[in-house]
C-alpha cells in the first residue's frame, strides 16, 4: 500500500506569478514611455511649446489621490477575503471599482478640456506624448475595473475561500500596479 502524499502548494500561487509577469512587462512599457517623454521634454527649447495649454496639476493631483484610496480599499477587500467575510468583500471590490471609474471620468473630463484648449494627439509632440502615456495608463484603468468586475461576479456566483483567494490577490496586485 503506498501513501499518496499530497501536493504542497506553491510558493506563489500561478495567477499571481503570472500577474507579477504581466506588470514586469508593463513597467518596461512605461518606462519606455516614461523616457521617449522625457527626450522630447529634455529637447525641446520650450515646454510646454508655445500656444499649448499647460496640463492641471491640481485636478491631476486630487485625481491621482482618488486612485490612491482606491488602492486602499482594495487592501481591505484583500483582507475581508482573508477572514472570509464574502459581503466586506464585495463592498470593497465595489469601493475600489466606484473610485477607479471615477478617476476615469475626471480624466476624461480633464481630456475634453484640454482638446477644447486645442492640445490633441495631432498637435505635436506635446500632444503626442500627452496623450499616448495618459490614454495608455486610462487603457491599463479600465482592464483592471474590468478585472474588478470579474471578481464581483466571481464573488456574487460563489464564495472564494481557502485556495480560492489567488484570482481575487492577483487583480488586487495588478490594482496596486494601476
Amino acid at each position: 500500500m503506498t501513501l499518496e502524499r499530497a501536493a504542497p502548494d506553491p510558493p506563489i500561487a500561478p495567477a499571481v506569478l503570472a500577474t507579477t509577469l504581466v506588470i514586469a512587462g508593463e513597467i518596461v512599457f512605461f518606462a519606455g514611455l516614461i523616457f521617449a517623454f522625457w527626450v522630447l521634454r529634455l529637447g525641446a527649447p520650450v515646454w510646454p511649446p508655445p500656444l499649448q495649454p499647460r496640463l492641471p496639476i491640481g485636478v491631476t493631483g486630487v485625481n491621482t489621490l482618488v486612485l490612491l484610496a482606491s488602492s486602499a480599499t482594495m487592501v481591505a477587500a484583500v483582507r475581508a477575503l482573508r477572514r472570509g467575510d464574502r459581503t466586506a468583500l464585495a463592498r470593497r471590490l465595489t469601493a475600489s471599482g466606484v473610485l477607479g471609474a471615477a478617476f476615469l471620468a475626471v480624466q476624461g473630463w480633464e481630456w475634453a478640456r484640454l482638446v477644447g484648449f486645442g492640445l490633441t494627439v495631432s498637435s505635436g509632440t506635446y500632444g503626442a506624448t500627452f496623450y499616448t502615456l495618459i490614454g495608455a495608463h486610462a487603457a491599463h484603468v479600465l482592464v483592471a475595473l474590468a478585472w474588478v468586475g470579474a471578481m464581483l461576479w466571481l464573488v456574487a456566483r460563489e464564495r472564494p475561500g481557502a485556495g480560492r483567494t489567488a484570482p481575487v490577490a492577483a487583480c488586487a496586485l495588478y490594482w496596486h500596479f494601476v
